[in-house]
C-alpha cells in the first residue's frame, strides 16, 4: 500500500533552510506588539508566555514533523514578550504640558536640527515643576553661542520653552512620540537665552567617551575646513553637527546620506581594511605566514578595531546594529565558517532584535538588512558561474556596479515609503562616491589613527580630505541635476509587510515554489499604486489646513513648515510649504482662508479676531476650522476648534459613502505607552479608539466616523466602513 504523505512533509524536507526564518518569526511577534491598538497588559503577556511554553513542550515532546511549527510559534511569542518587556523597561517620565522656565542638566549629545541649529540633549534634568522631571530633554539653540563649546558631560543651565514630544502630523503618520519613548526623551523645545556652563565635562565612562569623541571631531574639523571636515568627523566619530544644511540636503537628494550615518558599510570597510592589512602584512613575512593562522589573526584584530570604532562613534542604534553584523561575520571567520551567508545575517538580525526590539520599525534596520540579504543572496546565486573571459581588472568595477544595483533595488521601496522621495540618479552617485569611501576615507581614517600620535598623519589627512571633498562634490552635482528627485506617495500600512514577506520568500526558500514571492511583491506594489491621500488635512493645533486641489495639495497659508512639509512628503509632492501655500484652490479674504471640499466651502480662521468671525464664517461655510476655542455652532455648520483637536490630534477627511470619513490621529495612534497610557497603572482607562463627531456634525452609525456632507440638521445613516486605515481621494 503506498504511503500517504503527511501535510507537513514539505516543511520537514526544508529543515536545512529554515534557520534564516527565525528572525522573521521573531520580528512577526514584535510587529504584532507594535500593531496592537491598545498597550498589551498582563492578559496578553500571559497568552504569549503560555504559547512560548507550549512551543517548548511541543518541541521536546512532539513529533519531528511539527518541530518547525513549534519553533516558529515560540519565536513569535518570544518576539511579543521581548517587545512587551522593552516597552516597560525604557519607561521614563514625559512632560505633559507646555513649560517655560529654568532648565538644568548634563549634556549627553550635541547635534544639529534639520534647520541647521545646534541641539543639546540633556539628562539628569532639573525643572521648576512638581513631580519627576523628564528623563531627557532636547533643546535647540535659536542663536549661535560660540563661547559655549558644549561637549558631552558638561553641566549647563538655561531658560527654555519645552513641550511633550509631538504626535503625528496626520492620522496614521510617523509618530515621533514612539521614537522619543524608546530613546528616553521626555520633552523637546528651544531657547533664545544664553546657555550657562555650570560645570566642566566629567562623569562616567560613557560620558568620557562622548567627550573624547567630540574633541576628536573638533580636531578633524580644525585640520580639514568646511563641510569636508564635518563629513570626515561624521564618518569617524558619528558627530554630524559640522555638516551644513545644504550639504546634508544634497547627500539626501543624491541617495548618498548612508555615507554620512555610520552603518554596516562603514564598519565593513574598516574591518575589511584592517583584516587585509594584518593578514597580508603577516603574509609578507614567510616564517610568520607558515606558522600563524593569519586569516584568524586578521579577523581578531579587525573585530577589536570594529569594537573601538563602536565605542568611539557612540552606541546609537545604527552603529550598534552595524557592529553586530560585522562582528558576527568576523566570528564566523574565527570558527572557519562562511562570513557572508544568510545564516550569519540571520544571527545578526536575531541579536539586534533581541537587544532592541524597536529596531524593527526603524527605517535604518529595514534598509540595512534588506540590502545585506539581497547582496548575500545575489552573490550566492552567482557563485560558481564562469567569469566568461573577463579581464581580472574589470571584475572589481563590475562587482561595484552589480552591488550598487542590487542594494539600491532592495532599499528603494523602504526609502520611498518612509521618506516620500526617490533619488533617480542614486545609482550614478553611489558608483562615483562609494569607491572614494572605500579607497580613501576609511583607510585614511585607520592610518590616521595609527600615525597621528607620531606626528606623521599628513598623508592620511590628505586622503581623508580628498575623499570627503569628492563625495560632497558628487552629491552636490547629482542633487543639482534636473529630475534628481521624484516624489512617492506614502503607502498604506500593509504595503511594506507584504513586500517584505514576498521578498523574503523569494530569497530564503528553495525550488520553483520560491517564485510565489513575486506574487507578494506584485500585490504590495499594486496596493501602493492604488494608495489614496486624504482630501482635507487639519493640523493638530488648528494652525494649518490643506486640501487637494486637482493634482496637488493647496495650503490655507504659506508656512507652518514642519506640518505642511510632512503632508507634502506623504503626498509625494516635491513643492515646499511656501509654494503650496500659493496654489490655486484657496481664497484669502481678510484673515480667512476659504477652501472647497466636495462642492462645499471650508473656512480656516486664525488670529485674535478668529472667534469674532465665527458667525459670519458659519453663515457661508459647511465646515469651519478655527485655531481657538469656539462656542457651539449654529445648525448646518461643523466647527473644529482647538478643544476638539487637543483631544483628537490632527484630522483627515476623505470622501466616503454618505458623506466624509473622519479619521483622527490620536484614536489611530492607540492607547500606547508613548500616547500616555500605562496598562500597569491602577485604574488606567484607555481612550476610545474612534473619534467623536465635531460639534454641529450629523452623526452616522457604522464602524467609521462619517460626517454628513454638506451638513444637514437631521442625522444620516450610512453603511459600516472599516475603521482600520486612512483612506482618501485625490
Amino acid at each position: 500500500m503506498p504511503r500517504i504523505p503527511h501535510p507537513l512533509d514539505w516543511l520537514l524536507q526544508a529543515r536545512g533552510i529554515l534557520f534564516p526564518w527565525l528572525p522573521v518569526c521573531l520580528g512577526t511577534g514584535i510587529a504584532l506588539w507594535f500593531a496592537a491598538p491598545r498597550e498589551p497588559g498582563l492578559a496578553e503577556a500571559g497568552v504569549a508566555g503560555a504559547l512560548l511554553l507550549a512551543a517548548l513542550a511541543g518541541r521536546v515532546f512532539g513529533g519531528v514533523r511539527w518541530h518547525p511549527v513549534w519553533i516558529g510559534a515560540g519565536m513569535v511569542a518570544a518576539g511579543f514578550l521581548l517587545a512587551t518587556g522593552r516597552g516597560a523597561l525604557v519607561a521614563a517620565p514625559v512632560l505633559d504640558w507646555r513649560y517655560y522656565g529654568p532648565v538644568e542638566g548634563r549634556v549627553v549629545e550635541v547635534d544639529r536640527s534639520a534647520k541647521d541649529r545646534i541641539r543639546l540633549t540633556l539628562d539628569q534634568v532639573a525643572l521648576d515643576i512638581r513631580g519627576p522631571p523628564p528623563g531627557r530633554v532636547r533643546i535647540s539653540l535659536m542663536s549661535d553661542q560660540p563661547w559655549l563649546a558644549p561637549v558631552p558631560g558638561m553641566r549647563v543651565a538655561t531658560t527654555a520653552h519645552l513641550a511633550p514630544p509631538q504626535g503625528p502630523a496626520e492620522p496614521g503618520g510617523f509618530d515621533f512620540r514612539r521614537l522619543a519613548w524608546f530613546g528616553g526623551l521626555g520633552a523637546t523645545g528651544y531657547t533664545r537665552t544664553p546657555v550657562l556652563r555650570l560645570a566642566p565635562a566629567e562623569g562616567a565612562a560613557a560620558v568620557w567617551l562622548a567627550a573624547q569623541r567630540q574633541r576628536l571631531a573638533q580636531a578633524v574639523m580644525a585640520r580639514i575646513p568646511g563641510d569636508a571636515g564635518g563629513y570626515a568627523a561624521a564618518v569617524m566619530t558619528g558627530d554630524r553637527s559640522g555638516i551644513g544644511a545644504a550639504a546634508n540636503q544634497a547627500m539626501r537628494d543624491s541617495n548618498l546620506y548612508h555615507l554620512v550615518s555610520i552603518s554596516g558599510m562603514h564598519m565593513g570597510m574598516l574591518a575589511a581594511f584592517v583584516f587585509g592589512l594584518v593578514r597580508y602584512g603577516l603574509a609578507l613575512v614567510p616564517r610568520l605566514a607558515l606558522r600563524l593562522p593569519a586569516k584568524k589573526i586578521g579577523a581578531g584584530v579587525a573585530l577589536v578595531a570594529a569594537a573601538a570604532y563602536l565605542a568611539l562613534a557612540g552606541r546609537d542604534v545604527a552603529t550598534e546594529r552595524a557592529f553586530i553584523m560585522v562582528a558576527v561575520m568576523l566570528v564566523a571567520v574565527l570558527f572557519d565558517r562562511r562570513a557572508l551567508s544568510l545564516r550569519t545575517v540571520a544571527i545578526a538580525a536575531l541579536i539586534v532584535l533581541a537587544l532592541r526590539p524597536e529596531s524593527l520599525v526603524n527605517p535604518g534596520f529595514q534598509m540595512s538588512f534588506a540590502a545585506t540579504v539581497a547582496l548575500v543572496a545575489a552573490f550566492g546565486a552567482l557563485r560558481g558561474l564562469p567569469r566568461g573571459g573577463l579581464p581580472r581588472w574589470l571584475v572589481p568595477a563590475l562587482t561595484l556596479v552589480f552591488s550598487s544595483v542590487v542594494a539600491g533595488t532592495a532599499t528603494a521601496p523602504y526609502a520611498a515609503a518612509h521618506f516620500g522621495r526617490v533619488a533617480d540618479y542614486g545609482l550614478v552617485a553611489n558608483l562615483l562616491a562609494v569607491p572614494a569611501m572605500g579607497v580613501l576615507v576609511m583607510p585614511g581614517a585607520v592610518i590616521w589613527a595609527l600615525t597621528a600620535p607620531l606626528g606623521l598623519d599628513a598623508p592620511a589627512l590628505w586622503a581623508i580630505e580628498a575623499g570627503s571633498r569628492w563625495i560632497l562634490y558628487v552629491a552636490a552635482q547629482v542633487a543639482a541635476a534636473e529630475g534628481a528627485v521624484s516624489g512617492a506617495v506614502r503607502p498604506s500600512g500593509a504595503v511594506l509587510p507584504v513586500l517584505t514577506l514576498g521578498g523574503l520568500w523569494l530569497v530564503l526558500w528553495r525550488g520553483p515554489v520560491r517564485l510565489a514571492g513575486l506574487a507578494g511583491i506584485a500585490a504590495a506594489l499594486w496596493l501602493w499604486w492604488g494608495a489614496e491621500r486624504p482630501a482635507l488635512l487639519v493640523a493638530a493645533d488648528g494652525g494649518q489646513v490643506g486640501v487637494h486641489a486637482g493634482a496637488a495639495r493647496a495650503l490655507a497659508r504659506p508656512g507652518a513648515a514642519f506640518v505642511a512639509e510632512a503632508w507634502l512628503e506623504a503626498d509625494g509632492d516635491m513643492a515646499g510649504a511656501d509654494a503650496a501655500g500659493r496654489r490655486a484652490g484657496v481664497r484669502r479674504e481678510g484673515g480667512q482662508a476659504v477652501l472647497t471640499l466636495a462642492g462645499a466651502e471650508v473656512v480656516h480662521l486664525r488670529g485674535k479676531a478668529a472667534a469674532g468671525a465665527l458667525p459670519d464664517a458659519c453663515a457661508r461655510a459647511a465646515l469651519v476650522v478655527i485655531a481657538a476655542p469656539a462656542p457651539a455652532p449654529p445648525p448646518g455648520c461643523i466647527v473644529i476648534d482647538t478643544g476638539y483637536l487637543k483631544r483628537h490630534g490632527a484630522l483627515a477627511l476623505s470622501p466616503a459613502p454618505g458623506g466624509l470619513r473622519l479619521d483622527a490621529a490620536e484614536p489611530l495612534a492607540g492607547a500606547r505607552y508613548w500616547t500616555g497610557f500605562d496598562p500597569w497603572r491602577r485604574g488606567a482607562r484607555p481612550p476610545p479608539l474612534r473619534p467623536d463627531l465635531p460639534p454641529g456634525a450629523a452623526w452616522a452609525e457604522g464602524g467609521a466616523t462619517i460626517l454628513a456632507w454638506p451638513p444637514a440638521a437631521a442625522p444620516v445613516r450610512v453603511a459600516e466602513t472599516d475603521p482600520g486605515s486612512v483612506r482618501g481621494g485625490r
